[in-house]
């Protein structure tokens, strides 16, 4: 009995202890965030989230709760907790983590404040794109081994102090080419993750292109019975249906990212012009194409089935697509007549308003007559078209393929990719000012930036990975930060340390020479 009773009273004295412990001294200004946030207060202690920690959110607030289930979901499989959401009346006020919606205008649409102390995490922002951009934040504070899909040793543990951020662009986003070869949902979706751990916004998906047609138009069916049927190479292609398409759609409404179909024309346009005859000038249906040369197709503009072809697709599609636009594309339409192309770009700018969504165009319809509310994409080595668009008070989307191409190679060796723009390594990638880029063209002309990756030479998810990291997080930050505070001597050491990161996330990153990867030890996985 008395062994017994010293065993118990021993148990006491530890749980005692363990309630009452110390927290670790840290410094938040020497952890490592990716993008750099905007203002950052070190306090020199921490907080320990362990398996009682609650995430509180302000009663009737479901979009809060969704943002609050996320990250109790992301910290699961490596902590073993099953964090336990609650609403209440203040939040702010509880021992815990607490997400605010404070409805303080000057935070924006995405920026929020991060207060983190001995017994609490404070996030607030106006809108609760804020909270999931500073619950980024918080995954990256936390070790790296969180990202683990297996459980893990703790403590789990946050350095105090107050972060207050917000993004320098409000577009910044990532394009992926799902025609040239054909990626499925799941790898969409995993995509939409990688770009949401580093704050990106946007995600342009290229649909439609020469060798094949991703998307079902109902009321064009053979587009994707015939035209989705290959890709490059000749294998098997693929398209999603619009249910798969709102599932992509809706998956990355949650991570708070905006998806932006792409619909290329009048050229670039062969997989609808092998699905239906009368869409060609003489009337006979081309041939399915797996190459990868560009300019040779275009849709007849002169005809009216052409514009019902497109009025239809573009109806399906804004129906199925809540956010403000849709892409028609307007590249290297090389033989199309310039009248033709002029009288097919206004056209349908106006079928798109028609059905209530907003133009985006590569830079090439600036020859065009654009609304001052349509976007173009500066994509080409040479701002010509960019300039001309910016003449007409239309702001734009910065591409430049010298930098941001993501299916640029890295060097002569690099085993996947295209070079027609040159070598884009880590620092060609990162080391560059949105603003000031090309003269004539301000922060006030433009919407933000985005990293295009066509798909001529990648089949699978490691492909994909393999030409993103590691240079996604450097657009991201692009993006996001000041530029006056970018620095890539200071960068690329930030950068390495993302290396466990990385190995836990399991992504199939180059491990450019440019980096010191950091030679953190992975914690092995608990038994």
């Amino acid at each position: 009995m008395n062994k017994l009773l010293s065993l118990g009273q021993a148990l006491m004295v530890m749980l005692l202890l363990f309630s009452c412990k110390t927290p670790t001294p840290k410094d938040l200004g020497k952890e490592i965030l990716i993008p750099q946030p905007t203002k950052l207060i070190a306090t020199g202690s921490s907080f320990d989230w362990t398996a009682k920690t609650k995430i509180y959110v302000e009663e009737g607030r479901e979009d809060s709760k969704g943002v609050a289930n996320y990250i109790a979901d992301l910290i699961a499989p490596s902590t073993g907790y099953i964090t336990e959401v609650e609403s209440t009346t203040n939040p702010a006020s509880k021992k815990g983590i607490a997400l605010v919606i404070s409805e303080n205008e000057s935070f924006g649409n995405e920026g929020y404040k991060l207060t983190i102390d001995e017994k609490r995490v404070v996030v607030e922002a106006n809108k609760t794109a804020g909270l999931f951009r500073a619950v980024q934040t918080i995954r990256q504070l936390l070790p790296a081994k969180i990202e683990s899909d297996t459980l893990q040793a703790g403590p789990w543990e946050l350095a105090s102090g107050t972060i207050e951020d917000q993004p320098n662009y409000e577009f910044r986003g990532a394009m992926l080419d799902v025609v040239r070869h054909f990626f499925d949902v799941k790898d969409v979706k995993r995509f939409i993750d990688l770009m949401a751990s580093y704050k990106m916004n946007v995600l342009h998906l290229h649909l439609t292109d020469d060798q094949g047609w991703r998307i079902e138009i109902k009321s064009w069916p053979n587009l994707t019975k015939h035209g989705g049927s290959t890709q490059v190479g000749g294998g098997k292609g693929g398209f999603y249906t619009q249910e798969q398409y709102a599932e992509i759609v809706k998956y990355a409404q949650d991570r708070y990212i905006t998806i932006i179909p792409e619909i290329d024309m009048p050229g670039h346009t062969n997989a609808a012009l092998a699905s239906y005859a009368e869409l060609n000038a003489n009337n006979k249906v081309t041939e399915l194409y797996t190459g990868t040369h560009v300019g040779f197709s275009t849709l007849a503009t002169d005809k009216e089935i052409t514009y019902q072809f497109v009025d239809d697709v573009i109806r399906e599609l804004a129906a199925i697509t809540p956010g403000d636009y849709i892409h028609i594309g307007g590249d290297e339409s090389h033989v199309t007549k310039k009248k033709d192309y002029i009288y097919f770009v206004n056209r349908v700018q106006k079928i798109v308003t028609k059905h209530k969504k907003k133009m985006i165009g590569w830079a090439d319809v600036a020859a065009a007559e654009l609304e001052e509310n349509t976007l173009a994409q500066f994509w080409q080595t040479k701002p010509k078209n960019a300039l001309l668009a910016v003449k007409q008070n239309v702001k734009i989307i910065m591409s430049p393929a010298n930098r941001t191409y993501l299916d640029m190679q890295y060097d002569s060796i690099c085993p996947l990719g295209l070079h027609w723009a040159g070598y884009v390594d880590v620092d060609q990638a990162y080391d560059w000012t949105i603003e000031s880029f090309v003269e004539g063209i301000s922060k006030e002309n433009i919407v933000g930036i985005e990293a295009p990756l066509w798909a001529e030479t990648i089949k699978t998810i490691d492909d994909i990975e393999y030409l993103v990291f590691p240079r996604l997080p450097g657009y991201a930050e692009l993006g996001w930060s000041k530029s006056e505070n970018k620095n890539w001597d200071e960068y690329k050491i930030r950068l390495g340390k993302q290396k466990e990161r990385f190995q836990q996330l399991k992504i199939n990153y180059y491990q450019s020479p440019l980096i010191p990867w950091a030679n953190e030890e992975i914690v092995p996985v608990v038994e």
